[in-house]
């Protein structure tokens, strides 16, 4: 029978905020850190912190080279914004597809008409001599 109230078990019941995986990231950091206990405190797996690491380390290049282009940071997108992107992306990918098989039909319209021309062109040069 497991204890609920467990100091354990209420430590791993605090959500793990993008400010506490920032704070497990750095206590990660030092050498001589105890990565498996830290990991137990923050209740997450060796492979969740892995994520962490590349999450922050990917997230400190992208700043870091957008500082150095001058450029400002992408700020947050609006869910309005989002539905706004996601049905012009669905619209553009209609398109594409319509476009697609037109090109295809062309295509093969095309390769139909190729042969019996060069048959027909062809018959006449034989004629012609």
């Amino acid at each position: 029978m497991s204890n609920s109230n467990s100091p354990s078990h209420a430590k791993r019941a605090l959500r793990l905020t993008a400010q506490r995986k920032f704070e497990l990231y750095l206590a990660t950091r030092p050498a001589d850190a105890p990565r498996g206990e830290l990991v137990r405190q923050y209740g997450v797996h060796l492979d969740d912190l892995r994520h962490i690491e590349q999450t922050v380390e990917s997230a400190a290049l992208a700043a870091l080279k957008a500082q150095g282009r001058h450029e400002r940071l992408p700020r947050e997108v609006s869910p309005a914004r989002v539905l706004q992107l996601e049905q012009e992306l669905g619209e553009k990918t209609a398109a594409l597809a319509e476009l697609s098989v037109a090109y295809t039909l062309l295509e093969k319209k095309e390769r139909a008409v190729s042969p019996a021309s060069s048959r027909a062109s062809g018959s006449r040069r034989r004629r012609a001599t």
